[in-house]
Parts: structure tokens; C-alpha cells; sequence
């Protein structure tokens, strides 16, 4: 039952980002949410992105560490534009995310976690792994 539910949990989200971003497919939105989040776990290290995916309900949670080469160094954070044109340029010409792709992500994620437990584990990253969630 639990496996039934977490996928009726992020056929939801899904929907969520979909509408947030005004995408017109939730296929459209997996690539979005998918990008995102490998932006994202590029700027971590380990044991920070495996404290993250904890804070993830379980779908999201696999796609977060999906084709992880933890091996790979980590990147710096940079600016929202420099940000947001790396999530753009994730797969292509099969991403049509639009700019605002991080702040919608981060929208459609806060009305599916518990937002206590989700500023918790926030708090306990880099100042500028918080920032890229706000």
C-alpha cells in the first residue's frame, strides 16, 4: 500500500509543478523537477545530498540520487541566472522548463513535505543550499 500511495504522492506533485510553471504535460514537469534537482545535488556533498534526499518523499527521493556519479566533483553554487541556465540547458532540446523552473520546483516541493521537518533539514546545509530552495 505504501508503494501505491507514494506513487498517487508524486503523480500529485507532478501535477503541482506542472501547474506552477504552467507547463502543459506532467512529462514536461518530470524534466524540469528532474533537472532541478541534478543541479542541485551537483553543489552537495555526499553526505549533505544523502541528508537532503531524507527530507524527500520517497519518488523524488530516488530521482534526486537517480544517475548520481558520486565521483564527480563538487560544483560551486552560483547565481540564480547561472543557476537557473544550467537546469534550462539539462537535456536540451527536451527541457522546455521556463526561467522561473527553481522557484516553481521549490513551490510545488513545500506543499509536499512536512515544512517543519523540511526548514529543519534545510537549516543543517550551506547557507547558499538553503538559498536555491527560497
Amino acid at each position: 500500500m505504501s508503494y501505491r500511495q507514494a506513487s498517487r504522492d508524486f503523480d500529485a506533485f507532478l501535477i503541482d509543478a506542472r501547474d506552477i510553471a504552467m507547463l502543459q504535460t506532467t512529462n514536461q514537469a518530470y524534466t524540469m523537477v528532474e533537472a532541478v534537482l541534478t543541479v542541485f545535488r551537483r553543489r552537495l556533498h555526499i553526505a549533505e545530498a544523502l541528508a537532503f534526499a531524507d527530507l524527500l518523499p520517497p519518488v523524488l527521493r530516488a530521482i534526486f540520487v537517480s544517475n548520481w556519479d558520486a565521483g564527480a566533483p563538487v560544483q560551486p553554487f552560483a547565481d540564480r541566472a547561472a543557476l537557473t541556465r544550467e537546469v534550462l540547458a539539462f537535456r536540451g532540446d527536451h527541457n522546455v522548463s521556463p526561467a522561473s523552473s527553481i522557484a516553481d520546483v521549490a513551490a510545488a516541493l513545500r506543499r509536499h513535505v512536512d515544512p517543519d521537518a523540511f526548514e529543519r533539514g534545510l537549516a543543517r546545509l550551506p547557507p547558499e543550499a538553503r538559498a536555491y530552495w527560497q
